[in-house]
């Protein structure tokens, strides 16, 4: 394949706005190769400069490389010169920014080239002082009086990708149409290069704020409990410890191999507490402890997963179980005298059990769009809410996002006081599927190499979705242009792109009256076991 002229100017321009002598070495090396005929290279230099990221659901991610279609200096200063234009535009020049990051390659010089970007711009700029948990970023955002908060992160993805998140002056992340003002304010932004730079960041010596905040949490005063916990070689490890003892819960112990920040992730495929084998290490420390509660951070502490011992052994809870248990936790010892009118919320693609549970403490309950971004918006008075994903938010008044370090403390109260009364996690869960029926939920995931055919699939189900499923008929009902949601008699499927990941999700839920839970289960059970084997035919047909 011979190199484009228009391919090759683009590069070359490129390279001579790049700030960052090395990226443009890099990409300099790229246009060599294609230049010189080296199989692969003008594929690579095509998907180099193929256009721009673009702010999604979580801001921009991509992989650590040179070019626009990468994370690297000029992007993040180019993308931090439209944020300070919108911010502007918006009338808050001169506010307080906060600027935070995790320990990923690149998050350091990315925070750094944010952070003098704002400062140029006229900005206060508040730094972290190392890598940090992304809830901190957004606690701080809400007590320091922010204008907006920028987290340096790439949370979950795989060890070449970093990104770059951006909270609005509420502590809660961006929505439209701000993500299209900012990706505006970025395509009219001057060459990286170009763009003004100064020292004079602000760092944020005391971060006792969110840890006390946190470790006021708990509803209970049971503290008996052995933990171990994993960070999955992130930065959540520390500020966890913290937390939780200073909560009171005292005998928590790390894993070993996964307690240090290590941008390469050594010992996961994805550091994802839901891939499969990513909480291998946990749950096998947690059994050699003895341990009442195994708990798993992402790598940027946003998300926290949860594995307890059943009668076969120890398993990871999935993430509707959780949001199940600590919102019953949440809703029976809420204060109602400070809460009289109390919302929880999670989205359409998670279990419908926490609308019984909602009910049957006379609370309400919203579903929204995937995204904690909506979540936070579901409405007045939300004092929990959650996403099937591992996402929780158990103290909105204090962040805006979800919590990994938070919904574990949380966690530890609610199991805690379950062992002080003689009782576990499984019987707290057969207590939940005894009152409201059992909610059993499943999750089928697509992985593309090539991003383009997911838009496509998903059209193509939209315009024909089937019309029986799981031995039942079921009728279409579409919250949103790119979804594809399908309802009958205690049966729900949603299908999605990913938001994050090159993937098309599809996710399931079954619902059986529980007259006999043993039973209600086995039904559950075998229609779930049909309705996979169906939407996965519809998904590779």
């Amino acid at each position: 394949m011979s190199l484009p002229s228009e391919l090759r100017q683009r590069a070359m321009r490129w390279i001579a706005d790049d700030p960052d002598p090395a990226t443009a070495g890099e990409l300099q090396r790229v246009v060599a190769e294609a230049m010189g005929a080296v199989p692969g290279a003008v594929e690579e230099l095509t998907d180099r400069m193929n256009g721009t990221l673009t702010f999604g659901t979580a801001g921009l991610r991509g992989p650590v490389r040179a070019g626009s279609n990468g994370m690297n200096r000029a992007v993040v200063v180019r993308a931090t010169a439209g944020v300070a234009r919108w911010l502007r535009d918006g009338g808050h020049g001169g506010g307080t920014v906060v600027v935070g990051r995790d320990a990923r390659h690149g998050s350091a010089e990315f925070a750094s080239a944010a952070a003098e970007v704002l400062t140029a711009a006229g900005f206060v700029v508040r730094t972290l002082p190392g890598p940090l948990p992304t809830p901190v970023t957004a606690f701080l955002v809400r007590s320091l009086g922010a204008v907006a908060g920028i987290q340096v992160t790439a949370s979950h993805n795989p060890p070449a990708d970093n990104g770059y998140k951006v909270y609005a002056g509420d502590g809660a992340q961006i929505v439209p149409p701000d993500d299209r003002l900012i990706e505006a304010a970025i395509q009219a932004a001057p060459p990286a290069r170009s763009v003004p730079t100064a020292p004079g960041a602000l760092p944020v010596d005391d971060l006792s704020g969110y840890v006390t905040r946190t470790a006021g949490l708990p509803r209970g005063t049971a503290r008996d409990l052995r933990v171990v916990l994993t960070p999955m070689h992130g930065v959540g490890g520390e500020t966890a410890l913290r937390a939780l003892h200073a909560a009171g819960f005292t005998d928590v112990a790390l894993v070993p191999e996964q307690a240090d920040p290590d941008p390469d992730f050594p010992t996961v495929a994805f550091p994802n507490p839901e891939e499969p084998g990513a909480a291998d290490l946990l749950l096998a420390a947690a059994s050699a402890a003895e341990a009442d509660l195994a708990i798993a951070l992402d790598p940027d502490a946003d998300r926290c997963a949860l594995g307890v011992r059943f009668a076969d052994g120890w398993r990871m809870l999935r993430g509707d179980q959780t949001g199940a248990l600590l919102g019953e936790h949440v809703l029976s010892t809420l204060d109602r005298a400070a809460h009289p009118d109390p919302l929880v919320a999670t989205t359409i693609v998670s279990s419908s059990l926490l609308g019984r549970i909602a009910s049957a403490h006379g609370a309400r309950y919203a579903e929204t769009l995937t995204g904690f971004k909506w979540l936070m918006r579901a409405g007045e008075g939300l004092v929990f809410a959650y996403e099937e994903a591992l996402g929780l938010c158990v103290d909105p008044g204090s962040v805006r996002d979800k919590d990994g370090i938070s919904a574990a403390v949380l966690a530890c109260d609610l199991v805690a006081t379950l062992k002080a009364d003689g009782r576990t996690v499984p019987e707290a869960l057969d207590d939940l599927a005894a009152k409201h029926g059992v909610h059993l939920t499943d999750q089928i995931s697509l992985r593309f190499t090539d991003v383009a055919r997911i838009a496509p699939l998903v059209a193509a189900l939209r315009r024909t979705p089937p019309t029986a499923l799981g031995g039942g008929q079921v009728e279409q009902d579409n919250p949103a242009p790119d979804i594809l949601r399908l309802r009958g008699e205690g049966l729900r499927v949603v299908i999605r792109p990913s938001g994050t990941e090159p993937k098309v999700k599809a996710y399931l839920e079954v619902v059986e009256p529980a007259d006999d839970l043993a039973a209600a289960r086995s039904r559950a059970a075998e229609r779930m076991s049909s309705l996979r084997d169906e939407v996965s035919a519809l998904l590779e047909a």
